[in-house]
């Protein structure tokens, strides 16, 4: 795909989806924050509370958070992890 034929990611979709997503994370004492979505469609979010020292956040990151926002958000491509350092 040619860069002029990418599909920029709209904003307030990805946040109102980030925010369906988000009830079910609080609901385990962890959160999820959007830190970046730049213009190749990469979201990069920082898992926060529980999420953030579970040893399957990566999991839940790659097989459920990308899936559902490439599935509901066009324009998405991918989503990373934060790098704490």
């Amino acid at each position: 795909m040619a860069d002029s034929e990418k599909t920029p990611v709209n904003l307030e979709l990805l946040e109102a989806t980030l925010n369906i997503i988000r009830q079910s994370l609080q609901a385990d004492g962890g959160d999820v924050v959007l830190v970046s979505c730049d213009e190749d469609g990469v979201v990069t979010l920082e898992m926060q509370g529980a999420c953030a020292g579970c040893p399957l956040s990566s999991f839940d990151m790659s097989e459920g958070i990308e899936r559902i926002l490439r599935e509901h958000v066009p324009g998405v491509t991918r989503v990373q992890p934060a790098m704490a350092w």
